[in-house]
């Protein structure tokens, strides 16, 4: 369950947009710690959107600390996704491709090793342990078990737009008008 809050969360981060207002990420969300953001303002490499209420002081200086900052310059999102577990377990909704549990995970080699199957996007799914453990080294067809959706590769869009449906446990409520979630709107 999602939880908007209205005092800062533990670290106050601050919620970091491109240059077109639109978050870095969303699964993990893209936050900076307050530290690192005060340094980007001082650098002149963010632009300072929302602040919370809580102060920060140097004997010369005081400002809020930031809550949702945007970069000053765009940093190009479709470049292709790393092939990694967890943006293969975010490609396959972090579910089991053949019972879609979703625990115990682990990945598959759809065509398997010993049959000449390689390591790459278009041959591994995410798989339970007792499923992976079921296949063993048969091919789908030998196994009688095919995964749900054919193994490919993402497109970094569509990582960003599965993250999308894993919202973190906490929003601040100044995060809210930057990002897309299933979010009831007040009347």
């Amino acid at each position: 369950m999602m939880q908007v809050l209205t005092r800062p969360p533990s670290g106050m981060p601050a919620l970091v947009l491109n240059a077109d207002y639109r978050p870095l990420s969303y699964y993990p969300l893209s936050l900076w710690p307050w530290q690192e953001v005060i340094k980007a303002v001082f650098l002149d490499r963010v632009d300072v959107v929302s602040t919370y209420d809580h102060v920060v002081h140097s004997p010369s200086f005081e400002m809020k600390l930031p809550s949702v900052v945007s970069l000053k310059q765009y940093v190009p999102q479709e470049r292709p996704p790393a092939f990694t577990r967890f943006n293969l377990f975010l490609r396959d909704s972090f579910s089991c491709q053949y019972c879609a549990s979703p625990d115990d995970l682990t990945f598959d080699h759809v065509i398997p090793r010993s049959r000449g199957g390689r390591t790459t996007w278009e041959n591994i799914v995410t798989a339970c342990a007792p499923c992976n453990l079921a296949k063993g080294g048969r091919t789908p067809r030998e196994a009688g078990m095919h995964p749900f959706h054919t193994a490919r590769r993402p497109s970094m869009h569509e990582l960003q737009d599965r993250g999308r449906k894993f919202p973190p446990g906490h929003l601040h409520a100044s995060w809210l008008d930057y990002l897309y979630w299933d979010i009831e709107l007040e009347s």
